[in-house]
């Protein structure tokens, strides 16, 4: 319905709403009275203005604001729709004029750290370099975790992506929540080429995150060996100790993969094997107690002390009993009495 009467004697048909400001989720929209209002109204009384949005789906209009403001602004909606709004003006008697549609279209939504952070995750390479040259999004950017795009992509190797991170602005020293950089990312999960084009855009070896573990401690518990390798060949120190339980790398494979491979390439470049934690523990017992047989003798056979005892004077053996360890207790028994024999 256009209007309820029409003519001198109604309400005459308003212009539609102008249209202000649009972004992609608000439309703004004014209007006013005009002289023919005026002349039509002439004691003084107010108009009552109600804009109506169309439903997209059933074509049906809806009353979104009703009042006497000369203005409206309209949020929430999607970016890239399209939208269509008339002007409803009600007179004092009740008598009024619908305005003639005007349609509108929101814009595109700006780009942001969303969109960039799943541009990455996806290794959408040509994503990443329209978002980041759109000027809207800084390239070190966290997502919730406190990951930045490039910590994401040199976690899962996307060199490509770690490169086009760098070159435009990505910080390689930046830290996560837990103190975790991009090259600690990298060496765990075993993506050489990162590791080695992180450390050219000057990546340390000497940074430690909040526990206090190195790039070395993480690439011993990722278990990459050719990681580590090349990390040792680079100068990355083997034995440094983490701040809470002085745990070297050695330990961390004691504890966490039991890694026979790793282990080796530790002790090759002179990892100490019988380092103690601060409670006294040697890789030795931190290996038995996590019942990883095959290390265990390994350590043995790489010059392990099996007399040494923890600050409390426990040794192996007994760790090992007192957790039901058999395997490994009988494996140092048998160890125990062949150091016996060849001593005669």
């Amino acid at each position: 319905m256009e209007s309820s009467t029409a003519g001198e004697a109604g309400v005459p048909r308003p212009d539609p709403p102008v249209v202000g400001k649009v972004n992609h989720h608000s439309i703004e929209l004014y209007w006013d009275i005009d002289n023919v209002y005026r002349q039509r109204d002439s004691t003084n009384r107010w108009f009552k203005f109600s804009i109506e949005e169309e439903d997209a789906r059933t074509h049906v209009y809806g009353t979104i604001y009703s009042g006497y403001s000369r203005k409206h602004l309209v949020e929430g909606l999607e970016s890239i729709t399209n939208y269509r709004f008339r002007l409803k003006v009600t007179a004092f008697d009740g008598e009024y004029a619908y305005s003639p549609v005007v349609s509108v279209s929101t814009t595109r939504e700006p780009m942001n750290g969303e969109h960039l952070h799943r541009a990455v995750n996806m290794n959408d390479e040509e994503a990443v370099i329209n978002i980041l040259q759109s000027g809207h999004v800084k390239a070190d950017i966290p997502d919730k975790l406190s990951f930045t795009p490039l910590m994401v992509a040199a976690q899962k190797g996307y060199l490509r992506l770690v490169k086009l991170l760098v070159e435009h602005g990505a910080d390689v020293h930046q830290e996560n929540g837990s103190g975790k950089n991009s090259m600690m990312l990298a060496c765990f999960s075993g993506h050489l080429d990162v590791v080695a084009y992180l450390r050219e855009q000057g990546a340390s070896w000497e940074s430690r995150d909040r526990s206090g573990c190195t790039a070395m401690h993480w690439a011993a518990d990722g278990g990459h060996v050719e990681v580590i390798r090349w990390m040792i060949d680079d100068g990355c120190e083997v034995d440094s100790k983490d701040t809470g339980l002085h745990w070297t790398p050695l330990m961390r494979v004691s504890a966490v993969s039991g890694s026979t491979e790793v282990a080796r390439c530790l002790i090759a470049a002179g990892a100490k094997v019988n380092v103690k934690d601060k409670d006294g523990k040697t890789p030795l017992m931190v290996a038995a107690l996590n019942n990883h047989e095959q290390l265990v003798r390994f350590l043995i056979e790489s010059g392990a002390d099996c007399s040494i005892t923890n600050e409390y004077g426990i040794s192996i053996t007994d760790m090992a009993k007192a957790f039901e360890r058999k395997n490994v207790a009988n494996l140092l028994e048998e160890k125990k009495k062949e150091t016996q024999v060849s001593r005669r």
